[in-house]
Formats: C-alpha cells, structure tokens, sequence
C-alpha cells in the first residue's frame, strides 16, 4: 500500500505522521509532499529520512491514499488530479464537505456510507467532529430539535504562524500579525471570513456539518465561535434541546459507552474537561453535564478535544484505517 501525506511540513501534516506511528497506520511506500518551497527538505519518520517531494511527482506516483492537509485551494485543484491517478483522498480542508456527492465522515458515526467508488472523502472541521461526536448517541436517544453551541477555540487552528505570533506577543516582541488583533491576552469572536448574514465561515460550518453528519436537516443549530490564546484543544459550550425527556444518568452511560469520548464530569472534586488536559489525546472529553433549567428536555455540556488530533489528523488516519480495513482501497 503507497501512502502520500499531502502538507506534510504543517501542524496538521506533522500530526498525521505522529499519529500514524503511534497507531502503527501500516504502509509499503511513504510519499511525504508539500509546497515548491518545501521540496527537497528531509523529514524522519520511524527513524527513517524522506525527501519531501512536489505534487505533480506525488501524482506520477499514484498513491492507494492521500491524506491532504494543504488547504482548500490546494485541495479542489489537486485532489481531483490524484483521484484520476487511482488514489483515494482523504481531506482535511472545506473545499469537499458540504458537496452533495462526496461523504463527511467521522468513523465512530458513519464510516458505514462509504463505498469502494467514494474517491474524494471529507474529514469534518475540527470544532464540529468534537461536538457531533457528542451529539450523535444523545440525537439517536432523545432526538435533537436544537443546538446552540459557543466555542473557544486554540491559535493551533490557524496554523504555526498564528503560535509564533501568539508567543511572540507574549514575550513582547513584534510578530507578524496572522489575526487583525493581538491575540495573547485576547478574546477574538473571529474565525475565518464573515458572510452576509453576519455569522463567521466558520459557523456555518458547524451548522451545516452537523446536519450532514447527522444525517437530519431538521436540527437547528446556531454558532458562535471564537478564538483564545490557547494551545492543547478547542473547548465548546453545547446547549442542546431534545423532542424528548432524558435521564441525566442514561446520558452519562450513552456518551461513556461511545467510542472515542471520555466522560469527565464530576465537578464538585474539579474535575472537567481543559484543553490542557486534552493535548496529545485522540479522545472527546465530555462534562459540566447538567439541565437547563429556563426550559425543558435541555441539556447543557462541556467538550474539549485536541483539535490537531481527533479534530483533525486522528479522524483523517482512521478514516484511512477503514478504508484498508475494508479493502475499500481496491479500485
């Protein structure tokens, strides 16, 4: 099996090959690819040296699976390029998610849909798979009519440039400005572009994600998301209103037994989910479990995960995983 990562000097690319190693992601071929300016460089991976090659020459190729994390741009000019080669492309930019012939998985929900001619497969934004992996068990149980969810979400999701400028900040020096603010000891209610209708790209993405992960359009859902000078993870605060009653004890025991998240909810000994406890970590943390009491049949949670892990890298390896799992790699 011939494996590309595709962005692999980035955060997220760096991720993917830590990850892979730590979940022992087998392979015959490793292609490691990035920009023009990173080509020829040397990355070791399992004690091994590899030449980071271009994108035409990782096209050549022909990899069985290419996970990209490069960039919407990169990834609706490129990735259709490595389809026609025989590749499937797992990707972790918007430019594939919300098209209606390509499938946004999240593996624990349903890596089930996909099929041996699903060429182009979407990994969700990062804020949105810590979330619906949560809601997921809980709309199966109770039906979820509603959510209104506000994030706080690490400079790691924009990227290394974003760290340095934080840090740079925060030893006083002069950084190159990656936010329109400063953004150490700040609060920005900005991420990605703002549209028409006055909500941030990013929000809408949560709104349309989780309608087609869930697989019902019927689920309100309204965002605000926002970035604070933090590493380690993204942190939400989830409201979430069901057509029907639940038990605060069968939710405990619905999201315990949910693959890849960890109830940590017993905040009379502190103890809940922090994205400094979540960093490095492949699981959701779920907590401050509680009714809201200004109406019924609402619950309210907290949810931390480290957004370059499941939110990004880990979801994209098992997505992989499946695929070789389940021969889906053979054209």
């Amino acid at each position: 099996m011939k494996l590309a990562v595709v962005g692999a000097t980035g955060l997220v690319g760096q991720e993917i090959l830590e990850v892979m190693s730590e979940r022992h992601f087998e392979f015959d071929e490793l292609l490691l690819v990035a920009s023009a300016r990173s080509v020829g460089k040397t990355i070791t991976y399992r004690g091994k040296d590899y030449e980071v090659i271009g994108m035409d020459d990782a096209v050549s190729r022909k990899p069985d699976i290419a996970i990209f994390s490069a960039g919407g741009g990169t990834s609706l000019e490129w990735a259709p390029k490595f389809e026609e080669a025989g590749s499937i492309v797992v990707d972790n930019s918007s430019a594939w998610r919300m098209s209606p012939k390509h499938k946004l998985i999240v593996p624990e929900i349903n890596a089930g849909a996909l099929r041996i001619d699903d060429r182009i497969i979407a990994n969700p934004n990062c804020s949105t798979i810590q979330m619906v992996l949560a809601l997921a068990p809980l709309h199966k149980a109770y039906n979820i009519k509603r959510v209104v969810v506000s994030t706080y979400q690490s400079v790691t999701g924009t990227g290394k440039d974003a760290v340095e400028q934080m840090m740079a900040e925060r030893e006083g020096k002069t950084a190159d400005m990656v936010y329109p603010h400063k953004i150490d000891m700040n609060v920005l209610p900005h991420i990605d572009v703002f549209l028409e209708n006055g909500y941030s790209k990013e929000e809408m993405k949560m709104v349309n994600e989780t309608q087609k992960i869930l697989n019902d359009t019927n689920i309100k859902l309204t965002a605000t998301t926002v970035r604070i000078p933090t590493m380690g993870g993204h942190s939400e605060s989830v409201n979430v209103e069901f057509e029907n009653d639940f038990d605060l004890v069968n939710v405990r025991k619905l999201l315990s037994e949910m693959p890849g998240v960890v109830v940590e909810d017993d905040p009379y000994n502190n103890v809940y989910p922090m994205p400094v406890n979540a960093h490095k970590k492949d699981e959701v943390f779920v907590g401050r479990l509680r009714r809201d009491e200004s109406q019924p049949n609402t619950l309210n949670m907290w949810i931390v995960a480290d957004n370059l892990r499941k939110g990004a890298a880990t979801n994209a390896v098992q997505i992989a995983e499946y695929l070789v799992e389940h021969s889906l790699i053979l054209a």
